[in-house]
């Protein structure tokens, strides 16, 4: 297992603290509070992936899934996979040890979810573990949220993982961009590479590029709060900050 770098910020941390959860250290904090002053709004997005999160599940039981591969999990806390799809399947994969310790807690008690310390860029280890607790002849929910831009050239893992996938998986994503604030981009992208965790944000055309190989669902990609919401919308939904998307492999 990695060991854990209380020092380093790391994204699983900083967006538990976002959330308002309590596993994270003073480096998290602080950066989380620098982020913040350069984006104000990033709290309010936190809250709103997640709350994709949970409509994104509910389509894909919807769909018929029944089974889901959560990249870059990160801590677990309320209305997350396993509760909003009870008794389906799940595999928690993320790359910091801190959440994968708090996700096996988590899940003690919930003997069809399961974490492993993985990281998205190595598909062949990821895909490895998770036919060990989910039948890949059988679709598929892989969810990555708020975790693509975090990796530099994410198309040939993504290639990996979408041929693995059966007809008829799912797969969701939240990515975060630059296209609302353009303006405060190099100041955020500053942060993110003195953290240790250097972003990649990217524009609506190339979130729909990392899934040509699939059929979006409607509305294909939107702002996320605008990704089939449960309530209208009263707000900016570029405050998000992010961009959404669920396309099905045919």
């Amino acid at each position: 297992m990695a060991e854990i770098d209380p020092e380093r910020p790391h994204p699983a941390r900083i967006y538990d603290y976002l959330l308002g959860g309590a596993c994270n250290f003073e480096p998290d904090r602080a950066f989380a509070e620098q982020f913040l002053r350069v984006m104000p709004g990033a709290a309010d997005a936190a809250r709103l992936n997640r709350a994709f999160l949970r409509r994104a599940v509910r389509t894909c039981v919807e769909g018929g899934i029944t089974q889901f591969l959560d990249l870059g999990s990160g801590i677990p806390t309320v209305g997350n996979v396993h509760e909003t799809a009870p008794g389906a399947r799940v595999l928690h994969v993320d790359n910091d040890p801190i959440a994968i310790a708090h996700s096996e807690i988590e899940l003690a008690d919930t003997p069809n979810a399961t974490a492993v310390l993985g990281d998205l860029r190595d598909p062949d280890a990821v895909l490895t573990a998770a036919a060990q607790v989910l039948d890949l002849t059988q679709p598929v929910g892989l969810l990555m949220l708020a975790v693509l831009h975090f990796v530099e050239a994410p198309e040939e893992p993504l290639r990996r993982y979408f041929d693995a996938l059966a007809p008829g998986s799912h797969v969701a994503i939240t990515h975060g961009t630059a296209d609302e604030e353009p303006e405060k981009r190099e100041d955020v992208l500053r942060l993110y590479a003195g953290s240790g965790s250097p972003a990649t944000p990217r524009t609506r055309t190339q979130v729909a590029a990392l899934v040509e190989s699939l059929t979006p669902l409607p509305p294909g990609v939107v702002w996320t709060p605008l990704w089939r919401p449960d309530e209208p919308v009263t707000t900016n939904p570029a405050h998000s900050l992010t961009y959404a998307i669920v396309a099905r492999k045919p």
